[in-house]
C-alpha cells in the first residue's frame, strides 16, 4: 500500500521525502545533501534550545545528522520525513542530556549570545530592549523545565508544530502531550515569576543599603 502525505504538508512535498530517500538509498550524494540543507538549521535549533549550549548543539547536530544517514533507509513514508527527523534528533538529544543536570543557564545562539527574538523594524530602541530582556527571561526559565516538558513547549510554542505532529515525534498520545504542553506551560511561568521576584528583591536589597560616604 503507497504512503500518503500527512495532513500537515502537501502531497508534492511528501512526495519530494520519498524521492529524496529512494535516490539516497540507490547511492545519490546529493539527495542526503538537500536533506541536510533542508533540516540542518532546524535541527540545531532543537538541539541549542535543548542542551542550553552552542558547542553541545554543534555536536549533538553532526551526531544526529549521522544518525540519520545511517537509518534512512528505514523510513518508510508513514510520517512526514520532518517528523521522522526529529524524532531521530530528539531521540538523540535524549540518550545524550537525559543524565545529565538540567542547565540553569540562558540558551544562546551559535556566537555565544543570549536567543532574542526576531527584531521587528517598526519597535524602536526601548521597545526591542524590553522584548530582549523578555526573552532571555523566558530562556533562563526554559532551561530549567524537565527535558519531557521542555522538549513539547519547545516543538509546539517554538518550532510551532501541530499537536498530531508532536504526538508522532514523542510517540505518545496526543492527550500526553496536551498534558505536557499545558504542564511545561505552568512550570514555565512559574519560573518567570521566581526570576522576576529574585530580581525584585535584588533591587529592594540596592536601594536599602546605605551609600558608602567618603571621608
Amino acid at each position: 500500500m503507497a504512503a500518503t502525505a500527512t495532513a500537515q504538508e502537501g502531497p508534492a512535498d511528501h512526495q519530494r521525502d520519498l524521492d529524496l530517500v529512494q535516490r539516497h538509498r540507490y547511492g545519490d550524494r546529493e539527495a542526503f545533501a538537500e536533506i541536510y540543507t533542508d533540516y540542518e538549521r532546524t535541527v540545531y535549533n532543537l538541539a541549542l534550545r535543548m542542551s542550553g549550549d552552542p558547542f553541545d548543539a554543534a555536536d549533538l547536530t553532526q551526531e544526529v545528522f549521522l544518525r540519520v544517514h545511517r537509518h534512512l533507509g528505514k523510513f518508510k513514508g508513514r510520517s512526514s520525513l520532518k517528523t521522522w527527523v526529529f524524532r531521530v534528533a530528539l531521540n538523540h538529544c535524549r540518550s545524550r542530556l537525559g543524565r545529565r543536570r538540567e542547565p540553569d543557564q540562558p540558551l544562546v545562539d551559535d556566537e555565544g549570545k543570549p536567543l532574542r527574538e526576531p527584531q521587528d523594524g517598526r519597535r524602536d530602541p526601548e521597545e526591542r530592549a524590553l522584548a530582549g530582556d523578555a526573552a532571555r527571561r523566558v530562556e533562563r526559565a526554559l532551561a530549567r523545565l524537565p527535558l519531557s516538558f521542555r522538549e513539547a513547549v519547545v516543538l509546539r510554542d517554538l518550532e510551532e508544530m501541530t499537536y498530531q505532529e508532536i504526538a508522532e515525534v514523542l510517540k505518545v498520545r496526543i492527550g500526553t502531550v496536551r498534558s505536557r504542553i499545558a504542564r511545561g506551560r505552568e512550570r514555565l511561568r512559574e519560573a518567570l515569576e521566581e526570576d522576576l521576584r529574585a530580581e525584585a528583591r535584588l533591587l529592594q536589597g540596592r536601594e536599602e543599603t546605605p551609600m558608602e560616604r567618603t571621608p
